[in-house]
């Protein structure tokens, strides 16, 4: 017979402990000093097993029969109850910032560049204040928003979207080492305020090219910085990828500096053809910091490169600001020319830009097309139609080199 609350409240302890059954295995354990417990008793693959639900009256008959209720419905899918709080609690003990740990140490396992392990770190900082002691598998789609609203209070709307993102791939490590069932940051799409695209400056026109490249010519700055504005345009690499240059990348007979991989925004290897004009400026260079690992040494310490604003901070010397130039507008000046005057295959260009096609099928099928030629032929090319937009300060047509 069904138990009531009346007949909870009514029952008096024994000398021994007593059991009052309510059906479906419920029942609730009487102690000789008047603690009435909540149990539930259950086979499972050949084995009679026990579940604890609380004392009463902290758990009062209804809860205690929606746990039961609950306990029978993972039994019907043939899930032991009892394992699965186990595995429950055990999630409850890890944290967010626990696995975001373990993200981050596979990602140092798997050689990301310092760069983006650091800005990580920097965006998990942000949800490791609001977050990082709460269970994993409990975060809420609502508690991240609250405070990625924060930040964009701060009109750090790009910083939002980024971690969000970040968070995301928090969640999906979870997952799939099984601490979380799902990623939240997905109930998040279209909530966050999309940031204004910012386009880097970069200097197109032919007439205001030739008139850069005579300013840099006349930079009375560092020598080193100096050769690094000269190489900018001609190699029209990132410039995180110019500033980390080492002397071992650089095959000065084969004419080609080849950029190891953990270097790349695309993690693949990536050849640079070296024009006369830029083997020139790398063998005069070579007589100032040869001696050093880095092509472009730091003033305060060889051991480390010129720091990112350096290039960016040496275009302001010669009076552009950032609304007109800055150190990786070089690459929107190579890529807009070339692509303009049509005398090169796209995917060279592309290739050269180290640009990643974003059609799978089509990566797929233009993988390991390095277009090695062109690219040789195209590279000297621009070096040539540079030095004429400098000497003469005229609008030229970019020639094939021969």
């Amino acid at each position: 017979m069904p138990l009531t609350d009346t007949a909870i409240r009514n029952a008096k302890p024994a000398r021994k402990p007593f059991k009052l059954s309510d059906g479906g295995g419920l029942y609730l354990l009487i102690e000789p000093r008047g603690t009435k417990l909540w149990r539930m008793a259950y086979r499972h693959a050949g084995k009679q097993k026990t579940l604890a639900f609380g004392i009463y009256p902290i758990v009062n008959l209804a809860d205690a029969r929606a746990r039961r209720d609950a306990a029978r419905k993972l039994l019907d899918e043939g899930v032991d109850p009892s394992v699965q709080r186990k595995l429950e609690k055990q999630a409850n003990a890890i944290d967010f910032k626990l696995v975001a740990g373990e993200l981050l140490d596979k990602m140092r396992r798997e050689g990301r560049a310092a760069a983006t392990l650091a800005k990580t770190q920097w965006l998990l900082e942000f949800a490791y204040a609001a977050i990082g002691a709460r269970p994993i598998a409990k975060i809420t789609a609502l508690e991240i928003l609250d405070f990625l609203r924060k930040i964009e209070a701060r009109q750090k709307y790009e910083t939002a979207r980024r971690l969000r993102s970040t968070c995301g791939m928090v969640f999906r490590y979870a997952i799939a080492t099984g601490r979380a069932q799902r990623d939240p940051t997905l109930d998040l799409r279209g909530a966050l305020t999309a940031p204004k695209v910012k386009h880097r400056a970069a200097i197109i026109d032919p007439i205001e090219i030739g008139a850069l490249l005579r300013a840099i010519e006349g930079f009375e700055g560092q020598a080193t910085t100096r050769a690094a504005l000269r190489l900018a345009p001609l190699l029209f690499v990132r410039p995180g990828e110019l500033r980390h240059a080492e002397w071992t990348e650089f095959d000065f007979e084969g004419a080609v500096w080849t950029i190891p991989a953990d270097k790349m925004k695309m993690r693949r290897p990536h050849r640079v053809p070296l024009a006369k004009l830029a083997i020139v400026i790398l063998n005069d260079l070579k007589a100032e910091t040869g001696a050093f690992r880095w092509l472009f040494p730091s003033v305060r310490t060889p051991k480390k490169p010129i720091s990112e604003n350096t290039l960016n901070a040496a275009l302001r010397r010669l009076g552009y600001g950032p609304e007109q130039m800055t150190a990786h507008g070089f690459r929107a000046m190579a890529a807009t020319r070339l692509n303009e005057m049509g005398q090169w295959n796209s995917d060279a260009i592309e290739r050269q830009l180290a640009h990643q096609e974003r059609n799978d099928v089509r990566r797929a099928y233009t993988h390991g097309a390095e277009y090695w030629s062109e690219r040789v032929s195209m590279m000297q090319a621009w070096s040539d139609y540079l030095d004429e937009l400098k000497e003469t300060g005229k609008v030229l047509p970019l020639r094939q080199s021969s």
